[in-house]
């Protein structure tokens, strides 16, 4: 019903879309947003019996206006009272901040990480052949891939989830929010120096000398 109703090939087909009340189509303010935003997009207008709410009329286009204002406004001061949740945690170095485990690690249960042996030997593979064999990227993904090793999910390696694990200091046992970093409770893949020595030859390798910022650890 939902779905059809802004269907490409059945849009065309309405005008107005009327419904007793607004908390009936959508519960979630972003979800009504967005949907009033289709219907500007498709020249459609919104009716809502029980609200007194009717697009076609400049009042309500100006009560709709104020809601979506509103709307907006509650979303940006939840995602900053979210910002500054976990800046205040991540200064008091807190612990696992609502994350996924990332490959090499597993939740032990107690809010921690522990190893998983054979991606973490994988992870200990990929900082050796880049910064003890001198290799690229590429010839690190042509390596694991060539032997069956694969990332978590069963996807091939490539340049852009090996840099997501080169540059991550999670594995020299560190957490990090923005520019903060602190040291986790959890065991290390890698040494914080050889980590740091990843990220001082990543930055060499960037051309532009704008972009080599390279995050290092403070040991």
């Amino acid at each position: 019903g939902y779905q059809r109703l802004f269907d490409p090939e059945f849009r065309g087909e309405w005008d107005v879309l009327v419904v007793m009340k607004m908390d009936r189509i959508h519960r979630n303010s972003r979800n009504f947003m967005d949907m009033m935003d289709l219907l500007k997009k498709g020249h459609q207008q919104f009716v809502s019996t029980y609200d007194r709410i009717d697009t076609s009329t400049a009042i309500g286009r100006f009560t709709m206006d104020m809601i979506q204002r509103i709307a907006q406004l509650e979303s940006e001061q939840t995602g900053e009272r979210t910002y500054m949740g976990m800046r205040e945690k991540a200064e008091e170095g807190a612990g696992i901040l609502g994350f996924n485990a990332p490959f090499g690690y597993a939740f032990d249960g107690k809010g921690s990480l522990e190893l998983v042996e054979d991606e973490a030997d994988t992870v200990r593979d990929i900082y050796r052949m880049y910064i003890d064999d001198v290799m690229t990227m590429d010839i690190i993904a042509y390596n694991l891939n060539s032997r069956g090793t694969l990332t978590r999910k069963g996807n091939p390696w490539n340049k852009f989830n090996l840099r997501t694990v080169l540059h991550n200091p999670i594995y020299a046992g560190y957490l990090h929010w923005e520019e903060i970093v602190w040291k986790g409770d959890f065991p290390n893949i890698v040494e914080p120096e050889y980590f740091n020595r990843v990220q001082l030859e990543m930055a060499s390798r960037i051309r532009n000398p704008k972009h080599r910022n390279p995050l290092l650890i403070e040991v």
